[in-house]
């Protein structure tokens, strides 16, 4: 494999899309709490924007409630006005440091919404993948063209491409069908 061609680095930054598209997916509201649906929030504090988890203790004491234990009393408000600006449709009943954030039931349509969501986030994952497949092939004729590899070295070689890119977008089918049986769930 000469010529930067590598198939376990494009390998690797296919499975880096499909872990991108996990991420993005765990932040979608299901109606189940998820201390991942806040960890996009980020707090003014101290002068400077920092994540949630810098400044609070997250945590899921029940299905539909996720409870925020502020570190610093004087912070409080702070979250409180994090968490509602951070259109996540979200808004906490503070208790003295803890802020207790109740996630309501999904209606028929949110839920339609959110399915169109993961879709979009998806195919972006997709899209990733295809554009690693042709940064890939692309080495691979330059390679050729240097004469480097064989034709028929290339050819073996862009099939082996073809079947990681493959195998990654159906990682990513699956990961998209799993998110969607769950988000319609009644």
């Amino acid at each position: 494999m000469s010529n930067g061609f590598d198939l376990a680095d494009l390998k690797r930054r296919m499975q880096a899309a499909i872990q991108s598209l996990k991420h993005e997916l765990n932040g979608l509201r299901t109606g189940r709490a998820s201390a991942a649906l806040v960890e996009p929030v980020h707090v003014e504090a101290y002068g400077q924007s920092m994540p949630l988890s810098q400044v609070a203790t997250v945590s899921v004491p029940e299905p539909r409630l996720i409870t925020v234990q502020v570190w610093d009393k004087s912070m409080v408000a702070a979250v409180d006005k994090a968490i509602r600006d951070s259109n996540l449709g979200l808004s906490p009943n503070v208790e003295g440091q803890v802020l207790r954030i109740r996630i309501p039931e999904l209606n028929e349509q949110r839920r339609k919404d959110l399915v169109k969501i993961a879709h979009k986030y998806a195919e972006e994952a997709r899209v990733a993948v295809r554009h690693v497949r042709r940064d890939g092939i692309d080495m691979l004729k330059k390679a050729q063209k240097d004469k480097s590899i064989s034709e028929d070295d290339e050819r073996r070689h862009e099939t082996e491409v073809q079947k990681a890119t493959d195998q990654a977008i159906g990682e990513i089918d699956q990961v998209l069908a799993g998110k969607e049986k769950e988000i319609m769930q009644v």
